[in-house]
């Protein structure tokens, strides 16, 4: 059988051999082809590794000075489900070798080994992992679980957007997606990549406001070990991951203005350097960006660069509000259903309950339409969702939509919240955003009966 012509992004590997040189042979061999490698001595640092980063890839020795590779083998599999486990020894026979296999391993290299067998081991892994990736996405997307569904629309103004996403799939221009959220931004961020011709390289995400400055550098360009308190290791960064690949920069206009430069250097000339290094370093990465800001309106009052804009705003591509695709909202809300109704008798919405869908104003948008059904397939229990199974923000449909009307401060509060919480992924996010923890949060809503 032929070997699949697919792509072969670095993995991050992971060597565990009580032999100093052992290890450095196998590091250089792995660094030179551009992996990522940690190295260790015995299995206990190897489970301490494992806790601080994912691997890929595992070349594990059968003898760790007094302690067995084989016995570390089931119990590092256990940890890392994904993880592709490489046996190697100098004491090779049939019998170590099945009983390697019957553990768990992928594969199996006596000592002392030659470059072309490590290649071939590393190779052999690249071609699994991206064809489990491809079968992982066909699973998905034939059970309605891809997130594609959001994506399916009668809307002609959803249509035009998702033509001109597919259209500028294949070429490789930076893209930046606008809309409110809950839209399908990062969907259609993703379908993107699996449109495009890198589909079998990296997706990386970054959520721009989820993190400080100097951890988003850090998370952005990777650094080097002694960079700043902590740097105890060093670290690739997400583009350095994402090389062959798509980055994902999600909500880019509350990048901070102290990256920007930066960012605007890498989309220029793709290179870059990590935090507390001086080398250059280059990255083949596409960038899709998305923000729900208007980003004009952040450029003229100083929060964004102008320049950096531009480079970002090469492809723009709106998604509409649910309230303007509103002959989308039965056939969303019936595909949610069939995904998250496995296991019960549910078939359908009885029409007034559809009829309650359709005359909500969704201001969570499509995300907010798929907990809505979530939450009414977990209160349901016969063949169709009623109106009483829906948990519907009907409150906030006369509520205030502007500051200043003649209203209390408190009425003010509990919309926001609510529609905070319509839009948030979860209690954590919500309370980022309302910029409260989330003991306040749960104050709240049991206050105002959310």
């Amino acid at each position: 059988m032929s070997t699949p012509n697919i792509s072969a992004p670095s993995l991050s590997v992971l060597i565990v051999d009580d032999e100093l040189n052992i290890r450095k042979t196998l590091a250089i061999c792995l660094e030179t082809d551009g992996h990522q490698v940690t190295a260790v001595s015995n299995a206990a640092d190897a489970f301490a590794e494992i806790q601080r980063r994912r691997f890929d890839l595992c070349f594990l020795d059968v003898r760790l000075g007094a302690e067995s590779g084989l016995d570390a083998l089931p119990k590092l599999l256990e940890a890392c489900p994904w993880l592709k486990v490489v046996m190697i020894t100098a004491h090779a026979s049939i019998d170590s070798a099945v009983e390697a296999m019957r553990r768990g391993a992928f594969d199996y290299v006596p000592k002392p080994f030659a470059v072309a067998q490590i290649t071939a081991a590393v190779k052999k892994v690249q071609v699994v992992q991206a064809l489990e990736a491809e079968v992982k996405g066909l699973k998905e997307r034939l059970s309605g679980g891809s997130g594609e569904a959001e994506l399916e629309s009668h809307s002609t103004k959803m249509q035009k957007a998702l033509d001109l996403a597919r259209d500028v799939a294949e070429s490789d221009a930076t893209v930046l997606v606008t809309g409110e959220n809950g839209t399908g931004k990062g969907v259609l961020a993703r379908a993107i990549h699996r449109w495009s011709s890198r589909a079998k390289g990296p997706l990386g995400v970054v959520s721009c406001p989820s993190l400080s400055a100097e951890l988003l550098e850090s998370e952005l360009f990777g650094h080097v070990k002694g960079a700043f308190t902590g740097a105890i290791r060093d670290n690739p960064g997400r583009i350095t991951a994402c090389d062959g690949g798509t980055l994902f920069l999600d909500e880019v206009g509350d990048l901070p203005l102290a990256l920007q430069p930066k960012l605007l250097r890498f989309l220029q000339d793709r290179d870059y350097e990590a935090v507390g290094s001086n080398v250059t370093r280059h990255a083949d990465v596409r960038v899709v960006a998305a923000t729900n800001l208007n980003m004009a309106d952040a450029v003229r009052a100083g929060k964004f660069r102008e320049d950096l804009f531009y480079r970002l705003n090469v492809i723009q591509i709106e998604l509409p509000s649910l309230r303007e695709r509103r002959e989308d909202i039965p056939l969303l809300a019936n595909r949610f259903l069939a995904q998250l109704a496995k296991g019960k008798p549910l078939v359908g919405f009885t029409d007034k309950a559809l009829a309650h869908l359709m005359a909500h104003d969704w201001p969570g948008n499509v995300r907010e339409l798929r907990n809505v059904v979530e939450r009414a397939v977990i209160l349901s229990h016969g063949r169709f969702v009623e109106p009483r199974h829906l948990t519907l923000m009907t409150e906030t449909r006369n509520a205030p939509d502007r500051l200043g009307d003649m209203v209390s401060l408190e009425q003010v509060e509990e919309t926001h919240i609510r529609r905070v919480l319509g839009v948030a992924r979860s209690m954590e996010e919500a309370a980022r955003i309302l910029g409260i923890d989330t003991v306040t949060l749960w104050r709240r809503r049991k206050k105002y009966r959310i």
